[in-house]
């Protein structure tokens, strides 16, 4: 369809929906992360039922109201439940995001996304998997890169401007003193908040979201900032996992994420090979050196 756009128009892609408005669109990007969504959605509302604090769902597409039925067919033949739409009419639905009191925006147009981020909202570009695996269905798992995501680029500043040793000295440093939060530290937030609502009917051992810091920090040299700033904040995370430069790749195969953020295109491109879906957050000095490389 998009093809269709670039090589002939709005017209004739606006037509061509209409004419194939019973065909179903293939699952994209997000396709598995929405689902598990839905699922702890599911979840809670059988523990809460009276209680609205879930996940609300809203797509959001600079599209023309005239394909809103193919997209309305498709969600219903997945079985999934979204019922906001934002159909923008070839306008950017960025203002909008605001409106919607959006705590994370996902998108394939990198454009869209960097526009979202210098506007202050979460967001990230979503890359498709190189190979199907298979996701977990009971479980919401969502890995993060710790600076730059989580935390400011603070320290990647100095990793990238003054070197590895220089970058140590100054965790060790600052060990005690929390780092500045990062674009996603919020949708972190939210995620820890919906885990206590299972904590606090004894769920914790079955509850449907699993969180991943996934970092190329060692744990040694400068792990202790990045746990003592997340404890600082109250926020827990399940698992971390300190890489000390390894490739984040086969890691990211055995969690078998839902989604994971990260910074630099280097490990979006490693973890997509080995099946991760991944999401590129355009934030930080990393963006300068991938640019200018």
């Amino acid at each position: 369809e998009r093809k269709i756009y670039e090589e002939h128009g709005l017209e004739k892609y606006v037509e061509y929906q209409q004419n194939n408005e019973n065909v179903i669109l293939k699952p994209g990007p997000a396709f598995y992360f929405v689902k598990a969504l839905e699922h702890v959605n599911a979840r809670l509302l059988e523990l809460y039922p009276d209680d609205e604090e879930r996940f609300d769902i809203v797509l959001m597409t600079n599209n023309h109201a005239q394909v809103g039925v193919r997209l309305i067919n498709s969600i219903n033949h997945y079985g999934l439940t979204i019922e906001r739409f934002c159909m923008t009419g070839g306008e950017s639905p960025i203002g909008y995001l605001t409106a919607y009191l959006t705590n994370l925006y996902l998108s394939a147009d990198c454009d869209k996304v960097q526009e979202a981020i210098e506007a202050g909202i979460a967001s990230a570009t979503m890359f498709t998997a190189n190979k199907d695996v298979v996701y977990s269905d009971t479980q919401l798992r969502v890995a993060f890169d710790g600076d730059a995501v989580i935390f400011s680029d603070e320290s990647e500043q100095i990793f990238k401007e003054q070197g590895l040793d220089r970058f140590f000295e100054h965790e060790q440093l600052n060990e005690n003193k929390p780092l500045a939060q990062g674009p996603l530290k919020g949708f972190l937030e939210d995620l820890g908040k919906l885990q206590k609502k299972f904590y606090a009917r004894n769920e914790r051992l079955n509850c449907p979201i699993r969180t991943y810091l996934v970092t190329a920090r060692s744990a040694a040299s400068s792990g202790a900032r990045v746990l003592k700033t997340l404890r600082s904040w109250g926020l827990e995370i399940d698992e971390a996992l300190f890489l000390a430069g390894a490739p984040k790749g086969p890691i990211l195969a055995k969690i078998r994420p839902h989604i994971f953020f990260d910074d630099q295109m280097y490990h979006i491109e490693g973890a997509q090979k080995l099946g991760t879906t991944a999401a590129h957050v355009p934030y930080g000095i990393a963006q300068k050196y991938s640019k200018s490389a």
